[in-house]
């Protein structure tokens, strides 16, 4: 007993000291004079146009804000939420652990930081989703009126959207101009600047630490997730560079094949911003030119176009762009509207992409149209509904791309595909996924069947279904719906829509 009360008496002993410098610490940091730099969809050290600027005024605190209560119904869905737990803690090493961690309003946050810090300037990135600019506007000039310098930066888009617009001063609806008239005749994007290095960087220890905020969900099942992604700054130049290596050199035929490694996956790299579209653009430039380069920057430019559309039309993700289709005439279909989400519609191809994105988080693009175009034109239920689900399910859920993409999927939207341009899985599954390598892997139940018959099972002799060990309606689901009555029946809804609009 003896020893044990002298060992608690060390203990305690080393708690106070600790607690006494840590009161010091505090003492001494509270007292210099420092400035914040907000982290945001910024979640890196290389090219961090506002974090290099923070950098030259000496002392800096680093921070996070989890902000739900602005964002309304656009708040952070499940995998957005589970990639930036881990994306949080990668940037936390990368600051040596000072990155000081909030949750709540902004404007809160920086009035408690301000009472408890002499803080000469506020700096950030900027974002460009509606209620941010809305919310950064007011909290950029009530931090102004104090008077606080305050600077905010382009950190994630190669151009600004007010940057690129016609000659008459109005945003491009059409992609093919916007990027090769508006883009590539503006000023070039500018050169990534270097690494941050040298950051004195300090520590709130009243942060409330990355696991407080909660963001990843009670029953795990991101767990299965984290088996296909590395997260973080390090490894979206790993992924940048194995692109380069695996899928660059075919990438313009490539890119529309589901089962080849010819596309870049960095949409969650670049929409958390772990990696700059500055660098990867600059990067690949280097590399020469040729139709799998430019395609592939193209790709980038229909991310800035995505943007362009969500700048002028703050209303994206809600309204339709083209309004005569507010009266046309979705079904409320629950049931049908889940089995498409679990990925047992019966159509294969269709299957095959709602599973990956289950499992991985993440949908080869072929495959977001064939089962975008299955859901509002073959089912005739809402865009809104595939927008919402995927912006809960995807990993690189981002509301300018996943808006005007369900927009363009629709039909409703600028440069959106016309209505009547209706994917036939089947026919797509055939040309696209071939070996039949893409179904397979995800729908194994069928996987026995030749290739003749994998992307229609309904198509199969019973001989061949019972080789294959397959009971349509028992191991895998009947058609919930005809692909061609269900085509027609959308061509005529359009047909009808366009008669009420002349």
């Amino acid at each position: 007993m003896a020893w044990s009360s002298n060992r608690f008496t060390i203990q305690k002993s080393n708690l106070d000291l600790f607690a006494l410098k840590s009161l010091v610490l505090l003492d001494f940091i509270m007292k210099q004079k420092i400035v914040l730099f907000w982290f945001r969809q910024d979640l890196r050290l290389l090219d961090n146009p506002g974090l290099s600027y923070a950098a030259k005024f000496g002392n800096v605190l680093p921070i996070y804000i989890l902000d739900d209560q602005n964002s309304g119904m656009q708040k952070m869905g499940g995998a957005s939420r589970f990639w930036l737990h881990h994306s949080l803690y990668s940037l936390r090493a990368s600051l040596k652990g000072h990155l000081s961690v909030y949750q709540g309003d902004p404007k809160s946050v920086f009035n408690d930081l301000l009472n408890r810090y002499e803080v000469q300037g506020v700096f950030w990135n900027r974002c460009y989703e509606p209620w941010r600019i809305q919310r950064d506007k007011t909290l950029k000039n009530y931090l102004k009126s104090l008077p606080i310098q305050t600077r905010t930066f382009n950190a994630s888009l190669l151009w600004e959207p007010w940057d690129i617009q016609k000659k008459d001063g109005k945003p491009y609806t059409v992609f093919s101009p916007f990027y090769r008239k508006g883009c590539l005749k503006a000023e070039t994007p500018r050169e990534p600047l270097p690494r941050v290095v040298q950051l004195k960087s300090v520590y709130d220890p009243s942060e409330l630490g990355i696991d407080s905020l909660n963001l990843l969900p009670n029953n795990r099942w991101d767990v299965q997730l984290e088996t296909h992604w590395e997260i973080g700054e390090n490894a979206a130049h790993n992924r940048y560079q194995e692109f380069i290596k695996e899928g660059l050199s075919n990438y313009k035929e490539g890119r529309n094949l589901p089962a080849t490694p010819c596309v870049s996956r960095l949409s969650p790299y670049i929409h958390f911003g772990e990696i700059s579209p500055n660098y990867i653009w600059h990067e690949v430039q280097s590399l020469g030119s040729n139709k799998n380069i430019d395609h592939f920057c193209s790709e980038l430019g229909w991310r800035e176009f995505s943007y362009s559309q969500l700048y002028y039309n703050p209303d994206l993700p809600d309204k339709n762009l083209q309004s005569k289709f507010d009266s046309f005439p979705w079904r409320k279909d629950s049931k049908n509207l889940r089995k498409w989400q679990k990925g047992i519609t019966g159509i294969p191809m269709v299957d095959a992409g709602m599973r990956e994105l289950w499992q991985t988080g993440y949908m080869h693009n072929r495959s977001r149209m064939i089962v975008g175009s299955f859901l509002v034109k073959n089912l005739l239920i809402h865009w809104h509904h595939g927008e919402q689900w995927f912006w809960d399910t995807l990993i690189d859920a981002d509301l300018a791309n996943n808006s005007a993409s369900w927009q363009w999927t629709a039909g409703c939207g600028a440069d959106a595909a016309t209505y009547f341009r209706i994917f036939n899985p089947v026919i797509q599954g055939l040309k696209l996924d071939p070996e039949g390598s893409y179904v397979r892997k995800f729908i194994p139940e069928i996987a026995s069947l030749p290739n003749e018959y994998l992307f229609s099972p309904w198509d199969a002799p019973v001989e061949i279904l019972d080789k294959a060990g397959i009971q349509l309606g028992l191991t895998y689901p009947n058609p919930i719906v005809d692909l061609n009555q269900s085509r027609d029946t959308a061509q005529e809804a359009f047909q009808l829509l366009e008669e009420v609009s002349l």
